[in-house]
């Protein structure tokens, strides 16, 4: 049977938990669903439900490496069972034949899979709810302030996973962060869109037939020409392609002014049964992101981009006649924001060379993925196909004692992020935090400090709950 999942709202002033979870996106339900294996956990999310980015219906990117190796697993292998109830909730991983695996299912039977598991581990939850204020004391958090919709809320707590993003709660509780040098643009920010109706098969027949409209065979691991990776995409009989701006069809609309520039449509598929696809293809870049109001009126011209896609699409790119809009992402995407300064940093280098660590706590594998503004993007494989390490440092806040970072927002280099931000190695990285969190907040100790845990323990109860840290490439 379940545990009560609500917390008792006439004594939520007095409140106390072993873990509060900052932030209910991939990284934080990864922590949530692992810290309440072992502790009573709660979850703070500013909006009114929580999921973030995974109900967008974009592919879980980072938990396969390009070889094909799956390399995130445990809360993810939860999530993946739950959809699998459900009819047409899952696809699985598919290749597109450029540089990348993605697990693809259907963002609605996702949504209800993180509801029901945190149901099932007794997670509390509070929505629509905001950290302004963190207790701290050489560098131990002993409570938080929470904003709700009725008043303010003083939570006690032993530890503290900070999944907002942006490294909120470590910047609060007196830890050091860092964004986008002063020479740098923050990486654009898109709405995701749906369409359902899309004919697979005619869309497909247009890859196999025209390999240079769109982006393919970049990883040398595949070892395929660009019309032999259109085969197959073809032959996997799944819409997963990036229509690139680099080819007459995408190129020709942005140079009249039909479409927003963007590197490529990445066109994902997210239902069989209704033919629905997942489109991301939006972006605005300015450097006002970081600011709140410099993102007030981007949303709205998003929106603006979101019609004039789906225009192109129905009119111009065989497949999409007949089809229609089915949903619009309830968030803007967020590619890049703060990151924590920890006690190591995830660097590019580590990225590239698939480095490994006997201090890993979760694996990425994602390539070097860096947005600019209209069709720029860098993208840099990973070596060999491969994955490497995160190290158990790199989610801890420098001078803070019982604060772990994941997600996003966890130590490393600006080119580190932009593999490490993917849903995938945030959700592996939230259930690292997890565990670290709940290890810590078990030990009772009146001066706990993460750094006093054995990395040897973190990792053996993180196999245990099956992440995977180790037998693949």
């Amino acid at each position: 049977m379940a545990k009560d999942c609500a917390p008792d709202c006439s004594e939520r002033k007095d409140l106390a938990y072993d873990v509060i979870v900052a932030g209910g996106g991939a990284a934080g339900v990864g922590a949530a669903l692992a810290a309440s294996r072992r502790g009573h956990v709660l979850l703070v999310e500013t909006e009114s439900t929580v999921g973030g980015d995974l109900l967008t219906g974009m592919p879980i990117y980072g938990a396969w490496n390009s070889l094909g190796e799956q390399c995130v697993g445990g809360v993810l292998n939860d999530l993946m069972a739950e959809c699998r109830q459900q009819p047409d909730g899952f696809i699985g991983p598919v290749c597109d034949w450029r540089t990348v695996y993605g697990l693809c299912l259907s963002p609605a039977a996702l949504h209800l899979a993180i509801l029901r598991l945190l149901h099932a581990c007794g997670a509390h939850v509070m929505l629509k709810s905001t950290l302004t204020r963190v207790g701290a004391k050489d560098g131990h958090v002993g409570d938080v302030e929470v904003a709700s919709h009725d008043g303010l809320h003083r939570i006690q707590c032993a530890s503290v996973v900070d999944a907002t993003g942006s490294g909120r709660v470590t910047e609060l509780a007196g830890g050091q962060v860092e964004g986008p040098g002063s020479q740098e643009t923050p990486q654009p920010m898109s709405l995701l869109f749906r369409m359902s109706g899309v004919s697979f098969g005619e869309f497909l027949r247009f890859v196999k037939e025209n390999p240079a409209e769109f982006l393919l065979a970049e990883n040398p691991v595949y070892g395929v020409t660009p019309p032999e990776a259109a085969q197959r995409v073809h032959d996997g009989g799944l819409p997963y392609a990036a229509l690139s701006a680099g080819g007459a069809l995408l190129g020709g609309a942005i140079a009249g002014g039909r479409v927003q520039p963007c590197t490529a449509f990445f066109i994902t598929p997210t239902s069989r049964q209704r033919r629905e696809v997942c489109i991301n293809a939006t972006r605005i870049s300015s450097t006002t992101l970081l600011d709140a109001r410099g993102t007030s009126c981007v949303l709205l011209d998003l929106a603006e981009q979101v019609h004039q896609s789906v225009a192109f699409l129905r009119a111009s790119v065989p497949g999409f006649s007949g089809a229609c809009l089915s949903s619009v992402a309830h968030r803007m995407g967020v590619r890049e924001t703060k990151r924590i300064r920890g006690d190591e940093s995830l660097t590019e280098s580590h990225v590239l060379n698939a480095v490994k660590s006997s201090e890993g706590i979760a694996k990425g594998a994602h390539h070097v993925d860096i947005h600019g503004s209209g069709t720029k993007q860098i993208r840099k494989p990973v070596h060999g196909g491969g994955t490497y390490d995160i190290p158990f440092g790199s989610l801890v806040p420098t001078g803070l004692r019982n604060v772990i970072a994941a997600g996003r927002c966890i130590s490393s280099d600006r080119s580190a992020n932009g593999s490490l931000r993917l849903m995938g190695t945030c959700m592996a990285t939230g259930q690292a935090a997890g565990t670290m969190a709940s290890l810590l907040a078990e030990s009772r100790a009146k001066n706990r400090d993460i750094r006093d845990l054995s990395v040897t323990r973190v990792r053996e109860v993180l196999r245990q709950d099956g992440a995977i840290l180790d037998g693949i490439r």
